[in-house]
């Protein structure tokens, strides 16, 4: 029996696209959100808890000015190169939390906010001054918050966000969305807890991560994506694809010559 060359190569040719297919389920975000949400909307209870080396904005504020003053950090930056006297600008000076969960505040002396959440601190903090002053308004704001996305993503690196809410999904399309190689049910999540650098793993292909711990990123979470199957078979069929080539080439070559 006689074997076209064209259709072989047609052949080989399908049976190898047919075998590199993804599966549609491992490729669609939220496939169950229906009756993950049964038509109603996910509680966000989401929370910023405090932690060492975060880097906070306090500001005190009060119906009078004059009190509030010592309770805040404030730096003189000089703008003038000769150092004139009043050339200089306020400048708001940041608290760091340090390893142990602390910060040194004015007037108060050292507070404890590690393992705070930012409502906890910020009423501590307006508890305590209104030991010294009427009606206190205390802000504050996470000032480097970030996170780290590496891996199958099509613009990995470091953000960091003027917000102190950030989803996964937001940080995975500031790295521009996985790459088509991203493997979309098994993303690592490795986050801080007491201390200790714990992995976690969430499948975004299923709409239950949204209402899981991870739906909301901790600062300092890191972000894995991972390769699929495709990616790394690729890895492995890479270097020999030129030779696996030449052999089909060859293949075909012969079988016209025999059929001939």
């Amino acid at each position: 029996m006689k074997i076209k060359p064209t259709i072989l190569f047609l052949t080989i040719l399908s049976i190898i696209l047919l075998t590199s297919c993804a599966s549609k389920k491992k490729i669609i975000y939220y496939q169950n959100v229906d009756e993950v949400l049964k038509g109603n909307i996910a509680e966000t209870n989401f929370e910023t808890f405090l932690r060492p080396d975060d880097l906070l904005m306090i500001i005190v504020s009060a119906q009078d000015r004059e009190a509030a003053a010592p309770f805040n950090l404030m730096n003189t930056m000089t703008t003038n190169p000769n150092n004139a006297a009043g050339s200089g600008q306020m400048q708001q000076q940041l608290y760091l939390v340090d390893n142990m969960g602390n910060i040194q505040f004015p007037v108060l002396g050292t507070i404890k906010v590690g393992g705070l959440t930012k409502k906890q601190a910020i009423d501590y903090i307006t508890e305590e001054v209104s030991k010294y002053i009427i009606n206190p308004i205390v802000n504050m704001r996470i000032m480097n918050f970030k996170v780290t996305v590496q891996g199958e993503v099509n613009r990995p690196g470091v953000h960091t966000i003027s917000s102190e809410r950030l989803t996964l999904t937001e940080a995975l399309s500031l790295s521009g969305d996985l790459s088509i190689y991203g493997n979309r049910e098994n993303i690592l999540v490795i986050r801080e807890v007491d201390g200790k650098r714990v992995p976690y793993r969430v499948d975004i292909t299923k709409a239950n991560f949204i209402t899981s711990p991870f739906y909301y990123l901790n600062q300092n979470d890191i972000v894995y994506v991972e390769p699929n199957k495709t990616k790394v078979n690729s890895s492995i069929v890479g270097p020999n694809l030129s030779l696996g080539i030449s052999a089909i080439s060859l293949l075909v070559t012969i079988i016209a010559l025999t059929v001939k």
